[in-house]
Order: C-alpha cells, then structure tokens, then sequence
C-alpha cells in the first residue's frame, strides 16, 4: 500500500551477471521495484511471513544478510552474494549470503521476532537457522555442532561462532523448523 504521488519503476539491479548469480544463488527476484515520491508520500511494506520488520543503516559499510530476510532498501546501496561454502548448503540453506554495501539502508524481516545481540570482547555460538545478519567485518566461523552422530541423525546442524565485539541480528524461530512440525504431525 502507498498513499501520495509516487513513481513506480521496476528493473534489474546490477549487471547480468550479479542479477543472475543472486536470483540463482541468493532466492531474490531479478527485478526490483523503485518507488520514487513526487511529492510527501508514504509506503507500506507487507513481507510475506509474520514477524518482525528491522532497519539496517548503512553508512559506507557492509553487511551480510541471510537469503530470505532482503525485504527492501533505500539509497545508494549495492547487492552482492557472499559464499557461504559447503557447510553452509548441509545446514539447510543456500550456499551464498545476500551482501550489501553501500549509504543508506536495509529492511529485513524474519520468521518471528528480531534480536539484536551486541557481542562484547567474547565468543557467541548462533544456531545457523537463526543467523539474520551482521557487519561483513564480523570474525565467524561456520562450525558443526555436537558430534558426528548427533549431526547426522540428532537434528543438530551447523552453527555460526561469532567473535566479538560485533553487532548480529538473529530470529526467535525459523521456518523450516516450524514447517517441518506440520510435515510430520499426519
């Protein structure tokens, strides 16, 4: 929903390449709508999972984001994908992170509530399905958690280890545990 004078353009963002690699890799959508006002206007974002809404600033940095929160931005933002490598694929997501870099900002949104975790001078542990995002400088590292047996047939997966200090948003639930409730409850 909008309300007021507003241009709307939809295009690619990026070269071919970069809009192919992220609709393939990173689950968005080749085309992107630009709402310009012409004059006081507002815009209602609508994402398409209950949940909450976050404001990433962006200030000539970067952050890595989760392939499925991206819900909309605003100024001179670019739009990348990061490797996640393999033990990110296993985990249960895509093998890439959505990259932006840039000034203005970001809109997230997730599958239940937004925390934001300020780590100090410490090591965190972030189950991966409820990694959201954080700066791209972030120390991490992708980790399996428990033992082989409990990774193979527990239900464990891969975690992040974050090194502090940093700032990370992360999710109070994430959908593929959710969905998965309705999968095996016949």
């Amino acid at each position: 929903m909008y309300k007021g004078n507003i241009k709307i353009d939809t295009k690619t963002m990026g070269g071919v390449f970069q809009t192919v690699t992220r609709s393939l890799f990173g689950g968005e959508s080749i085309f992107f709508n630009t709402f310009t006002a012409l004059e006081k206007s507002e815009v209602y974002l609508a994402p398409s999972l209950p949940g909450d809404i976050a404001y990433i600033p962006l200030n000539n940095d970067s952050y890595i984001v989760y392939d499925g929160a991206y819900l909309a931005h605003h100024g001179n933002v670019e739009i990348s994908v990061k490797w996640r490598g393999l033990k990110g694929f296993i985990a249960g997501r895509q093998l890439v992170w959505l990259n932006f870099k840039g000034t203005g900002g970001v809109f997230i949104n997730t599958f239940g509530a937004i925390k934001v975790v300020e780590v100090g001078n410490e090591t965190i542990i972030i189950d991966n399905l409820h990694f959201v995002a954080m700066k791209e400088s972030t120390e991490y590292s992708i980790e399996k958690f428990g033992s082989w047996k409990s990774f193979l047939f527990g239900g464990e997966g891969v975690v992040l280890k974050i090194y502090g200090p940093t700032k990370v948003f992360i999710q109070t639930r994430n959908l593929s545990t959710f969905s998965s409730y309705f999968v095996y409850k016949k």
